[in-house]
This record gives structure tokens, sequence and C-alpha cells, in this order.
């Protein structure tokens, strides 16, 4: 299959690029403008790979589009750009407007243009907290933040196009990633670098609040199968196997790493901060997809991965990233 992987040099994006190109032999074409979590190393392994080819533009520019679908003429988009953040959206909501809202009806009117097949890939924030039970794909949408709101809004601009247009449009919406390539404001990757580096491991409010973790690779393999097998118009979600509060991970980062107790520093809690997130996966079980990485083993695997890949990291916790974590928690890194 030939796709236009949109955000596809982002952690996740180029998760599915790689498993793409080496387990389906699929060309693949990677459309993204680079910002900060977006970076040429994320695919370092594959750049060579003569099926794969690289364009520079955000999804919100058209002629970044058009010159991304000449040059690897596409069956499918899959759109995985998106500013990431809740955070950041909560800092700076207008960029997350612009590549949300803006960036997805730039690449549907692309899909419609050319006849594509389109996959939105979406997070279960779009469903807010959950005190008990879990999610289904008929859930409410309740977000919760700028970030929240404008996937939800992009959500719905999908499954509008569809509706009006026909066009064959699937969503796949994930629980919590983590793995390699994670950028380093998000709870896993801060806590394991943070860990290795003595600095202080900054919890929000009492570290309760539960997720649930699934593997990048796993959340790969689900919009992949979505992709081939979903039926247009549909949504699936797809869960982590494990839930764990992120106090648990801390935990078990400190235990894998060597670092103390002590260096846990409880921090303001973020605004809205969703309690607990739980996704029911039955509906893309039913594609034959299954997840095949358990939490405790995956982040043993991540926390090796960090510690063995300091040519990735290194970079960014001394450059712009430390700036915004000195801004985010009030001090700096060592």
């Amino acid at each position: 299959m030939r796709l236009l992987v949109c955000g596809g040099a982002g952690f996740i994006g180029s998760t599915f690029a790689r498993q793409r190109l080496r387990e389906h032999g699929d060309e693949v074409t990677v459309l993204d403008k680079l910002t900060y979590a977006g970076r040429e190393e994320n695919f370092h392994d594959f750049a060579e790979d003569p099926r794969f080819r690289f364009v520079r533009g955000g999804i919100e520019d058209p002629a970044a589009v058009a010159e991304a679908i000449q040059a690897g003429s596409p069956e499918a988009i899959v759109n995985f750009a998106a500013e990431t953040h809740v955070d950041r959206s909560i800092a700076e909501p207008d960029a997350f407007v612009t590549t949300h809202a803006l960036g997805t009806y730039v690449l549907l009117e692309a899909a419609r243009e050319h006849e594509l097949r389109y996959l939105q890939v979406s997070t279960d924030e779009v469903y807010g907290s959950i005190e008990q039970g879990t999610f289904t794909e008929e859930s409410p949408l309740c977000p919760s933040s700028p970030y929240s709101a404008t996937k939800t809004g992009a959500d719905l601009l999908v499954q509008s196009y569809f509706h009006t247009y026909g066009l064959p449009a699937v969503i796949c919406r994930g629980s919590n990633n983590y793995g390699p390539y994670q950028y380093p404001e998000k709870l896993i990757p801060l806590m394991i670098l943070n860990a290795l580096h003595g600095d202080l491991l900054p919890v929000y409010g009492d570290g309760m609040q539960v997720r649930n973790w699934i593997h990048c690779s796993d959340f790969a393999r689900a919009i992949g199968q979505v992709l081939e097998s979903g039926a247009a118009g549909e949504v699936y979600n797809a869960g982590g196997p494990d839930e764990e509060a992120n106090m648990t991970v801390v935990e078990r980062i400190i235990e894998l790493t060597g670092a103390s107790e002590s260096q846990i520093e409880y921090v303001k809690d973020r605004p809205g901060h969703d309690r607990r997130y739980s996704l029911s996966s039955e509906k893309v079980r039913a594609l034959g997809w299954e997840p095949r990485v358990r939490f405790q083993e995956g982040l043993e695997e991540t926390v090796a991965w960090y510690r063995e890949n300091a040519w990735w990291w290194e970079p960014i916790r001394s450059g712009d990233y430390r700036a915004y974590y000195e801004r985010q928690y009030g001090r700096a890194l060592s």
C-alpha cells in the first residue's frame, strides 16, 4: 500500500511508518513540519529506505499537502499530525486549533479531491474522565482541555466528511502511549530521564490519576488493522492491556533506574486534570488485533532504550526543552 503518513516524524507516527515499511512492505511518504517533537532523528534508521520519502511541511498548508501527494501518489492518508501535550494546550491553545481544526480540514479536502481512504489518529481524552467502567465508541464525547477539545472537533469533522461526501474515513482512538522516541515532556520519558540524572520527579497532585497504558508498537498495529479492515465511517478504540496510576508508574521507574524516592516532588495539579481514562477495545479486537506488550515488560524495555540512546535525547535536554521545563516546573534540569 502507498501511504501518506502526516506527522510521521513524531513519536507514534514514526513507529507506524517503521512498522509499515519493515513488516508490510508499504511505500511511505511522511509529511511533517518538524516542530519541537517532530524530529528527523525519529526516522534515522529507515531514512535511506528507497520506499520512504520525506516532505517537510504542515498539514494546514494546502501546498505542502499537494506536494506530498504528488511525491508519493498515496492510496490512503493516515493523520498523526497533532499538538499533543495538554500542558502546552493550556498555555498556547492557538497552535492546537490551527493543527487540529484547519489541518484536518485541509487533509480531508485533499482526500476527497484524490479519492483517498483516510484515517484519523485520535485519543481517549475526547471522552473525558471516567470513574468506573470503560469508554466504548458510543460513549459521549466530553473533552476537558484545549488539546482534547480540538481533537474532538477534528474527529467530528472527519465523521461529517463521511456522512456528507461519502469519504471512506475511519477514526482510531488510542489510550496513553509509551515507548522509544517519545518526547520527554510526557510522564514516562520525563521520569526516566530525570531519574537517570538525579533530578526531581515532578508528580501532579496526589499522583493517583489512572491511565490505560499501551505500547506504541501495539497502537501502531491497531491503526494498521483499522486502516486495512475498518468499516468506513466507524470509530475504533485501542486501549492497552493494563491500567496503572501515575504514582505507581513513577515508583516502578525509580526501581528500574536505581533512583531514590526522595527525588519525588508533588507539584500543583494541572487545571482540569482528568482522573481516569479507560478504553474498551472489543471493536478493534473483532478485526483481529490484540495487544502484545504488557506494561511491566514494555516499561522495562523503554527504560533500557532511554538509558542506551543518549544520542537521541541529549540534544533535547540541552536545548529548548530545558527552558520549557524551567517555566513549567520552576526549577532547572541538571
